[in-house]
């Protein structure tokens, strides 16, 4: 807690939301929240702390994605973020493209965060021990956010590319562009979504946006 200087929990399970209560009762700088994480108002929190926030937390595996998702919405408001999650997310998070695990939710997070893993964590560690193993992620909002102009076709033209992994961009694309198109953004229309750079699909949201106007 010293090193810190001050802590705020979130927890919503009342019987463990009790625990930190009383262990931390003589502790005045410990501010529990007993709500839903995914319900918070980070950008409120930060600015009733007067400054940008530093999460770190032990992640429900079963709400780690959309949690990330919900914290990053307001990725201006945040530091960075020490978190730990189930191995194989972490793989897909810090993944490059053309490797098996990169995807959506590497090139969805790519414009507003910098990954690294910091350790593995066995099942071993745990009590009773998992089925899966756990990794230690550091994510960095980028100085700047987002790290290129992102068009509000960003996500649809990722999910639509990730959504049948074996098509080309020509097919998996062509509700947003042509393959003239496509290549007229600089990309291979033959190329298949997995090869492509996160600003690679920017370029691509930016062109798909174009066309709409």
């Amino acid at each position: 807690m010293a090193a810190a200087g001050s802590l705020e929990a979130i927890e919503i399970d009342r019987d463990l939301a009790g625990l930190l209560r009383a262990r931390f009762a003589a502790q005045p700088r410990f501010v529990l929240h007993e709500t839903d994480a995914l319900e918070v108002d980070w950008r409120a929190l930060s600015a009733a702390r007067g400054a940008r926030l530093r999460l770190i937390g032990n992640l429900p595996y079963n709400i780690s994605t959309p949690l990330l998702f919900r914290v990053l919405e307001a990725a201006d408001a945040i530091q960075d973020m020490h978190f730990m999650l189930q191995r194989e997310v972490v793989d897909r998070i810090v993944a490059a493209p053309g490797s098996r695990a990169y995807g959506r939710l590497t090139v969805m997070l790519a414009p507003r965060i910098e990954a690294m893993r910091l350790l593995t964590v066995g099942p071993g560690a745990f009590r009773p021990a998992p089925q899966v193993a756990s990794s230690v992620v550091r994510l960095t909002v980028r100085a700047s956010v987002p790290a290129w102009a992102l068009s509000p076709l960003y996500g649809p033209v990722v999910a639509a590319a990730f959504g049948q992994r074996r098509k080309t961009l020509r097919n998996a694309l062509s509700g947003y562009l042509t393959a003239a198109q496509i290549g007229a953004a600089g990309i291979d229309p033959g190329a298949r979504a997995e090869t492509l750079t996160a600003a690679q699909f920017g370029a691509l949201a930016q062109a798909a946006a174009a066309v709409l106007h």
